[in-house]
């Protein structure tokens, strides 16, 4: 298994654009065959793409599994095409992919092998991708998401630079930005519909978020949602032990197909 570290230049950023990987040792050597499963991880806000790598064991957790992981940089801008500012939905949901694939010809581009998970502004992000691109990610896990910013009366504090990222507060709901409309859409529109897990700790201060989107997702009847809930706050401690049973989630889902 490798660890690496690549930069290269985003044409839909304009700028470079960076990223962890970890291949596995069948897949270091291939060039082509697209048959290395992929899970992409999202960082939180305040991190970066060394978070995943430098505070939860997922390398260890994917030894032997033949997964590859992508974990991208993507700034403090709420993995969404800004009001004003980059796209990063669109580098995040087609660009990256793309570049991936080119750079690493051994990864899958089935949707079937490929999975995205996120923590806190990246369990936003993690569905906001899944909600918006649903033929190319197979199931989606969110760990202490800010699912329900428009809901939340101190979202404020989270995205200070809201206007910018996602304009007027009074256009969110019912827009490209909020998750809830987004399953709405995604549900009534006959494309695929991905799995959608989640779990929060009962001392998370984003905990409402999860509440909310679950109960969405109930009412909605989402054909394949899982939910858990424990002990736990906002920590990489938590998220490093749910990290694993992501993992065991996803080969057991696998080996029963």
């Amino acid at each position: 298994m490798a660890l690496l570290y690549q930069k290269f230049h985003s044409d839909v950023l304009n700028c470079d654009a960076e990223m962890n990987v970890i291949l596995p040792d069948k897949a270091q050597d291939a060039q082509t065959g697209g048959s290395c499963p992929v899970l992409y991880l999202l960082h939180g806000l305040g991190d970066s793409h060394l978070n995943w790598t430098a505070f939860t064991d997922i390398e260890k957790y994917v030894e032997g599994t033949g997964f590859a992981v992508i974990m991208p940089y993507a700034s403090i801008d709420w993995y969404t095409d800004m009001r004003d500012g980059q796209k990063w939905r669109t580098f995040l949901g087609e660009e990256l992919p793309a570049v991936c694939h080119t750079l690493y010809p051994q990864l899958s581009t089935k949707r079937e092998d490929t999975y995205i998970g996120g923590v806190s502004m990246g369990g936003y992000g993690t569905y906001a991708l899944a909600l918006t691109y649903p033929e190319k990610y197979h199931a989606a896990f969110g760990f202490s998401g800010a699912y329900t910013l428009g809901d939340d009366p101190n979202a404020l504090d989270l995205v200070k630079n809201w206007n910018e990222v996602f304009g007027p507060r009074e256009e969110y709901h019912g827009s490209k930005n909020d998750l809830c409309h987004l399953s709405e859409q995604l549900l009534a529109s006959g494309r695929p519909l991905p799995k959608l897990w989640m779990w929060c700790g009962y001392s998370d201060f984003l905990y409402d978020h999860s509440i909310r989107m679950r109960d969405h997702l109930h009412k909605l009847n989402w054909p394949d949602f899982h939910y858990e809930e424990s002990d736990g706050d906002h920590s990489w401690i938590c998220w490093n032990i749910k990290a694993q049973d992501m993992l065991t989630w996803i080969m057991e889902e696998r080996n029963n197909r």
